[in-house]
């Protein structure tokens, strides 16, 4: 009994933590150091820039835990190629809303501009 009751209560605290998160209130200021560091890349679409060391961050605070360090996926789904088959505004409004197949909504979590950043980011990947 003790077993089963310390594997239920692992397993919700992976459940719980694996997809929470965010909540970094100012953890990333976009209006930051843009470009000193070498750490913007053009965007494909749009023109725009991407902040590559802010979206990586964002990624890993909240994304990581379901699609892996390295986007190669695990409980998620892999998304080292995922901008040959979306677009940007397509990954963006997956990141706020969430799919039926698994993935939640992360538009309270995370802010406008983190999934602004984390959905051009990603679109790079082909």
């Amino acid at each position: 009994m003790k077993k089963w009751l310390l594997t239920v209560l692992f397993g919700s605290a992976l459940v719980l933590g694996a997809c929470g998160g965010g909540g970094d209130d100012g953890a990333t200021d976009d209006s930051a150091d843009n470009g000193s560091n070498g750490t913007e890349e053009s965007a494909d679409e749009g023109g725009g820039t991407v902040d590559s060391a802010a979206a990586e961050e964002i990624y890993q605070s909240n994304c990581a835990t379901c699609h892996g360090a390295d986007l190669s996926g695990g409980a998620g789904a892999d998304l080292t190629s995922v901008g040959a088959d979306h677009s940007s505004d397509e990954i963006k409004d997956i990141i706020t809303n969430g799919t039926d197949g698994g993935m939640p909504a992360f538009g309270s979590q995370l802010s406008e501009g983190d999934i602004q950043t984390l959905a051009s980011w990603l679109a790079q990947k082909k």
